[in-house]
C-alpha cells in the first residue's frame, strides 16, 4: 500500500468536518437574539417581516427605525447604524394566540423544518466519521479478519516452493528410517505415473510422531524441498476460531487451494490442536472444534488417492488424536521419530557444525556420548551455545572446553558463582556429591562418572554429579536398576555418616529413587511378593492412586502391599549404601576435600582419588578455580528449604537415569 492511500482514510473525514463547519459559521447571516416578550411587542406593533417559524425557534427581520423604542437598551445597542433591517432570533414558547397575532399584524411568515445545528454535527456526524476512520485503519492492517468479513472463512497457509524451503534430506541426520519412509512420497510426487501404471495408491496422509525438537517440521519441509512442489504449511490451531463454522470453512478452502496446485504437500503442524478425540468436552468451543475436525475427515475422504495432494501432519501427542483420523484411508502411514542414538547424535552434530569454526581438539564422538537423550534441537542449541561462549572469550575457534560449558549449561543451567554460601553449606554439598560419585564408581552397572561439581547452576542446583552412559541402552536388568538406586541415595547417606544429620538437598534424589522403585514393583514385575501382575499403566488416567486416584485397578490391601514393597526396597538400598560408604570413608573424605579445593573434578581425578594417589589438579579444575577467583567467591548461594541442594531437575545431569 503506497503513502497516498495511507493518508486517504484520514484526509477525507477532516475535509468533511471542515466543510460542515464552514457552512455553519461562514455562510450564516449575523443574527441578534431577543426575548420572546420583545418579539411579541414588535409583532403587535407591526415592526417585523419575513418570519420563519420552526418548532423550537423563530427568526425574521426587524424594521427600522420604528422598532428601536420597543426594544430594551441591551438589544437596541446591536441595531444597524444605517437604519436597515436586521435579523433576530428568539426561542419559541407555548403561545396559543401566536397564529392569531400573526394574522392581525399582517406580517409575512413561513414554516421551516428544523436545521442541523452545531450540536447535531458534534453529536452524530463527528462520531460516525471517527468510526469510519477507525474502521479504515483496521481494514488496511488486516487485524486477523477485519480486512474483509467475506474472507473470514478463508485459509491463509504459508505457501513455499522448493527454493523457499531450502531444505533437503541432506540437511537432516540421525533419523534415517524416517527419511527412507518419506522418500517414497517424494518419488510419487516426482513420478506419479509409475505408481498409477501398476495400480498402486499412494498414502493420502502421513502422520509424523515424535518428541519436541526431534525434527518433525524440518522433515516435512525436506519432503517439499526434495519433491520441488508447492508446500502449504499451517498450524492446527489456525483453523479454530470463536465464530462457529469458520474452522470448517477454512478446511474446505485449504483443500480447494491444494487441489488447484496439485501435485503439492499440505502440512498441518500440531495436529493435536485440531484432532482431539470428539465428545471429550461439553462447551460450545469444543463443538466448533469438532465441526472443524469433521470437515477435515470429510475432505480427506473426498479427494482421490492419486490426485497429487499429500497430507503431512505432525504431533507429539498421538494418544489424544481421534481414532477416525488414524484409520487407513486418512493418515495411512505413521512415522515415529525417536530421540537419536549415539551415532545419530554424532551425525546431527556434523550437520550443525558445518558453519562453525572448530578447534583441533573438538571430538564430536565425545560430545555425542555426553549428550544422551538430546534431541536434534537440543544438539543445535549446544553447538550454538559453544560458539557464543567462544566468541565471548574472543577465541579464534570453538574448542572442547566451550562444548563442555555448553553441555553443562544445557543440562543444569548457567553457573551462578554470585551465590555466597557459608562454609558449612559448602562442606555439606561437597560430601553429598562425593557420596554420589563414590557409590556410582563402586557399582559395576552404574554409568561412568564424567564430572562432579559443587558450582551452583540454574535455579536450585548447588552441585551435580554427571554420569555418561558408554552406550545406548533400551533394556535394563534388575541388578542394573538396583545399582542406579544406590547411586541416587549416595548423597543422602553420606550426609548421615559424616554429619549425623541430613539436609534438604536430597529431595530430588528421593523423588527419583521412589519413582524408580515404584516402577520396578508395579510395572516391571520385579517384586517377589507381588508377582508378575502389572499394577500400573503408562496411561495417565489409569494406575496407582497417587497418579490422581483415577482408574484404580487394585484393592486397598494391594495398594498397601505396594507401599510396603517400595519401603522395603528403599530400606535395603539404604543399608547397602551405608556399608559401602562406611567401608570407603577415606576415599569419601579425599573426594570431598578435593572438591572444596577445586570445585570441579573430572573422571581421571576421581579414579586417582579412589586409589589414594595424590593427583595434581587437571586443566579443567584449574579453569574452575581461576573462574571462582575471578568472580570473587568460592561457591554459591544458600538453598531454599525446598530446593535441591545437590541435584537438578534435569535427568541428564544427575546421578543416573531411569529406564
Amino acid at each position: 500500500m503506497n503513502e497516498k492511500s495511507n493518508y486517504t482514510g484520514v484526509l477525507i473525514p477532516i475535509g468533511v468536518v471542515l466543510l460542515l463547519l464552514a457552512q455553519i459559521f461562514l455562510y450564516r447571516q449575523p443574527t441578534e437574539a431577543i426575548a420572546y416578550s420583545d418579539f411579541h411587542r414588535l409583532l403587535v406593533a407591526r415592526q417585523l417581516d419575513n418570519l420563519e417559524i420552526g418548532s423550537d425557534q423563530i427568526t425574521g427581520s426587524v424594521r427600522m427605525p420604528g422598532a428601536a423604542p420597543l426594544l430594551p437598551a441591551s438589544a437596541a445597542s446591536g441595531l444597524a447604524a444605517n437604519g436597515e433591517p436586521w435579523r433576530f432570533l428568539t426561542v419559541r414558547v407555548s403561545d396559543d394566540h401566536l397564529i392569531e397575532d400573526l394574522a392581525n399584524s399582517g406580517v409575512r411568515y413561513t414554516g421551516v423544518a428544523d436545521r442541523i445545528g452545531l450540536a447535531a454535527v458534534l453529536g452524530w456526524i463527528v462520531p460516525i466519521l471517527m468510526l469510519a476512520a477507525v474502521w479504515s485503519v483496521f481494514m488496511r492492517r488486516g487485524g486477523g479478519g477485519l480486512r474483509d468479513f467475506s474472507g473470514i472463512g478463508k485459509s491463509r497457509p504459508r505457501v513455499y516452493v522448493a527454493q523457499d524451503t531450502d531444505v533437503t534430506f541432506d540437511d537432516i541426520a540421525g533419523i534415517d528410517e524416517a527419511k527412507a519412509e518419506l522418500k517414497q512420497i517424494v518419488e510419487f510426487l516426482r513420478n506419479a505415473e509409475r505408481y498409477r501404471r501398476l495400480g498402486g495408491k499412494i498414502p493420502k496422509g502421513v502422520l509424523i510422531v515424535g518428541a519436541p525438537g526431534t525434527g518433525k517440521t524440518l522433515l516435512a519441509k525436506a519432503v517439499a524441498g526434495e519433491a520441488g512442489v508447492p508446500f502449504f504449511s499451517i498450524s492446527g490451531s489456525a483453523f479454530v476460531e470463536m465464530f462457529v463454522g469458520v474452522g470448517a470453512a477454512r478446511v474446505r478452502d485449504l483443500f480447494e487451494q491444494a487441489q488447484k496446485k496439485a501435485p503439492c504437500i499440505v502440512f498441518i503442524d500440531e495436529l493435536d490442536a485440531l484432532g482431539k478425540v470428539r465428545g471429550a468436552g461439553v462447551t460450545s468451543g469444543n463443538d466448533e472444534r469438532e465441526q472443524t475436525l469433521n470437515q477435515l475427515l470429510v475432505e480427506m475422504d473426498g479427494f482421490q488417492p492419486n490426485s497429487g495432494v499429500i497430507i503431512l501432519a505432525a504431533t507429539n501427542r498421538p494418544e489424544i488424536l481421534d481414532p477416525a483420523l488414524l484409520r487407513p484411508g486418512r493418515f495411512d502411514r505413521h512415522i515415529a521419530i525417536d530421540r537419536p542414538d549415539l551415532n545419530g547424535r554424532r551425525q546431527i552434530l556434523q550437520v550443525h557444525v558445518k558453519k562453525v569454526t572448530l578447534a583441533a581438539d573438538v571430538d564430536l564422538a565425545e560430545i555425542a556420548s555426553r549428550t544422551p537423550g538430546f534431541a536434534g534441537a537440543d544438539l543445535a542449541n549446544v553447538v550454538n551455545e559453544a560458539a557464543l561462549h567462544a566468541a565471548e572469550l574472543d577465541k579464534s575457534a570453538v574448542g572442547m572446553v566451550d562444548f563442555d560449558e555448553a553441555i553443562d549449561r544445557a543440562m543444569t543451567g548457567m553457573e551462578r558463582r554470585s551465590r555466597v554460601m557459608n562454609e558449612q553449606e559448602k562442606i555439606t554439598i561437597a560430601y553429598h556429591e562425593a557420596g554420589h560419585a563414590l557409590v556410582a564408581l563402586s557399582r559395576p552397572h552404574c554409568d561412568p562418572v564424567k564430572k562432579v561439581s559443587i558450582i551452583p547452576r540454574g535455579v536450585a542446583a548447588l552441585g551435580y554429579t554427571q554420569q555418561v552412559p558408554t552406550e545406548d541402552r533400551y533394556v535394563l536388568r534388575k541388578s542394573e536398576l538396583l545399582d542406579r538406586l544406590d547411586a541416587y541415595l549416595g548423597g543422602r547417606v553420606a550426609e548421615e555418616i559424616v554429619f549425623g544429620d541430613v539436609s534438604t538437598g536430597a529431595e530430588n534424589d528421593l523423588d527419583r529413587a521412589t519413582a524408580l522403585v515404584r516402577h520396578m514393583v508395579t510395572r516391571y514385575g520385579m517384586s517377589e511378593r507381588l508377582g508378575l501382575f502389572t499394577f500400573d499403566s503408562s496411561d495417565p488416567g489409569v494406575g496407582y492412586p497417587s497418579a490422581g486416584g483415577r482408574g484404580e485397578r487394585f484393592s486397598e490391601s494391594t495398594a498397601k502391599l505396594v507401599d510396603d514393597e517400595v519401603r522395603r526396597e528403599l530400606a535395603e538400598a539404604h543399608e547397602r549404601v551405608t556399608r559401602t560408604l562406611a567401608d570407603s570413608r577415606a576415599q569419601l573424605d579425599r573426594i570431598a576435600r578435593r572438591l572444596l579445593e577445586c570445585e570441579v573434578l573430572d573422571q581421571a581425578t576421581l579414579l586417582q582419588l579412589m586409589t589414594g594417589d595424590a593427583a595434581p589438579p587437571t586443566a579443567l579444575q584449574q579453569n574452575a578455580t581461576a573462574a571462582a577467583s575471578a568472580a570473587g567467591t568460592g561457591a554459591s548461594g544458600p538453598a531454599a528449604p525446598e530446593a535441591n541442594a545437590a541435584g537438578t531437575p534435569s535427568p541428564l545431569a544427575q546421578h543416573g537415569s531411569v529406564a
